[in-house]
């Protein structure tokens, strides 16, 4: 991967910007005063340096664009992101801001580390509440040491755990979030579409409930990406290089939710904690690669996903698998219904995020209904 040469960033013009960050980071911090405990102080404290040292590290794209020591790899994906960039204000109506119109080189394969953990016997994921995001299923680091010492700790408290690296994350719109080195170098799909995506958060967030975030936010990328696609008129192998790959994905997250459903089945079941071990230890080590090997012979013996299954599975590890599309049918058929104008469908997606939980999933389950009827 190439990566340009470091420079440092101008400071004029940029008061305001620093000013707005650093009262925004102080609010983070100071929020960490009305919660009890010098180990969750610690914890946003590194989530604020964490986010501090990304802003600190970026630069304009514009700058970049235009700098002699910037690589033409670099350029060529800036130049690329910046037609995306337009397009989702102009032809998806997400947020016009400063989000991805600068660059961060954080000179590691990741830009956070999120800890997830779960009981023995149990998928149910331990939860963590934030200020901002609501509760979720991983707690986040930008150390990968501290978030292993994490790790550690709950593993000290009887839970299994699982650390993943994240390539890119969204603040909600509270910060103006960079391109990062992490993602920057994606294919070109899916590229478009994590910008699609990530801005459609910014656009809608209901703190604690990650499906109807996720699925919204999948829907509003597979919207933008379509009509990008018709735009562009595009490589028809390289469209389809990219559905295949979104459908071979899907098919991959649906083996391991059965494969969860069969451990929930035995946890359930009323037998002894030594009986469940050995069962449990059986379906790991027998029916898990069995499914992966049909899952193979599906997509023509793929090896995509044997770097994910050669590593150790266990019950915080399947938590990061999820039905995070849900409600994209749901999403699309509420689009549908509004004429495909974004504009309309975002109102009805605001009006939707201010019920109830069980109202939200209830009046989705209708859409959902509706979707497949329609479906030949």
């Amino acid at each position: 991967m190439t990566k340009s040469k470091k420079r440092l960033v101008k400071a004029s013009g940029r008061r305001g910007a620093s000013s707005r960050w650093v009262f925004r980071l102080l609010i983070l911090v100071a929020l960490t005063g009305v919660i009890s405990g010098c180990e969750t102080a610690a914890y946003y404290s590194q989530a604020a340096q964490g986010q501090w040292s990304i802003w600190w590290q970026r630069q304009k794209v514009n700058e970049l664009l235009h700098a002699d020591d910037t690589s033409p790899q670099l350029k060529q994906q800036l130049l690329q992101v910046q037609q995306y960039r337009q397009f989702a204000s102009e032809q998806l109506g997400l947020p016009d801001n400063n989000s991805y119109r600068y660059y961060a080189d954080t000179e590691r394969d990741y830009v956070v580390w999120n800890v997830f953990a779960a009981s023995p016997f149990s998928i149910e994921p331990l939860q963590w509440c934030f200020p901002i995001a609501g509760c979720v299923s991983y707690r986040g680091y930008f150390s990968e040491q501290k978030a292993l010492d994490y790790a550690q700790q709950l593993q000290q408290q009887g839970y299994e755990t699982y650390v993943g690296g994240v390539s890119a994350y969204s603040t909600l719109g509270w910060f103006d979030d960079p391109l990062l080195n992490t993602f920057i170098y994606r294919k070109p799909l899916r590229l478009a579409g994590l910008i699609f995506h990530e801005l459609a958060h910014q656009q809608v967030y209901v703190g604690g409930d990650t499906v109807f975030n996720e699925s919204f936010a999948t829907a509003v990328e597979l919207a933008g990406i379509e009509r990008w696609v018709q735009q562009q008129r595009l490589d028809p192998l390289q469209v389809a290089s990219y559905q295949q790959q979104r459908l071979m994905q899907a098919d991959f997250v649906e083996m391991l939710l059965a494969f969860r459903q069969q451990l929930e089945q035995l946890y359930a079941e009323p037998v002894s904690e030594q009986q469940k071990q050995q069962r449990k230890q059986q379906l790991f080590s027998e029916s898990l690669p069995i499914r992966y090997q049909h899952f193979k012979q599906r997509w023509h013996h793929t090896t995509a996903f044997d770097s994910w299954m050669q590593q150790p599975v266990n019950n915080a590890r399947l938590v990061t698998v999820a039905s995070y599309h849900q409600w994209v049918p749901a999403f699309q058929q509420l689009l549908l219904e509004q004429g495909s104008e974004m504009g309309l469908f975002y109102q009805q997606v605001a009006l939707l995020a201010r019920l109830e939980k069980k109202q939200r999933q209830a009046q989705l389950l209708v859409l959902q209904n509706r979707r497949h009827s329609l479906s030949p």
